[in-house]
């Protein structure tokens, strides 16, 4: 199978099939005679793996290690799982500390009269100033 063919089945750009080959995140497929990368339904496991990973947020790193469990016979689903529940752990605190930062933009967007005059307290509040009024 060429590289157009499993991106066509993944999803995946060429370029980020190529990059997930050169990271070493998939089993580096056949070279022909030609030069030309041959890949099988395996790449299109481990590619389609990568694919979903990401899109629920792990990161390369932890892609590599996904990537070898799926390829231990031995692994354990409970490793797995481990590894999914701290993601989730991970994303719940990112969720969080964007909700503050949300709230503070909020208040902060309150705090403004949204006029013509030059007095903001966005400006004032994001640079440390304390009430100092342009006029």
């Amino acid at each position: 199978m060429n590289i157009s063919h499993v991106a066509n089945k993944t999803g995946l750009t060429n370029k980020a099939i190529r990059f997930y080959e050169e990271k070493g995140l998939i089993t580096p497929p056949i070279r022909g005679d030609n030069g030309y990368r041959s890949y099988s339904l395996h790449h299109i496991e481990e590619l389609t793996l990568l694919r979903q990973a990401r899109l629920v947020g792990f990161n390369l790193d932890e892609c590599r290690d996904l990537v070898a469990l799926f390829h231990n016979p031995d692994r354990r689903s409970s490793d797995v799982k481990e590894r999914t529940l701290q993601k989730v752990d991970e994303i719940q605190t990112h969720i969080d500390e964007l909700t503050l930062m949300r709230q503070k933009l909020i208040d902060l967007a309150e705090q403004c009269p949204g006029d013509d005059g030059a007095n903001c307290p966005i400006m004032d509040s994001l640079s440390g100033c304390c009430h100092h009024k342009v006029k």
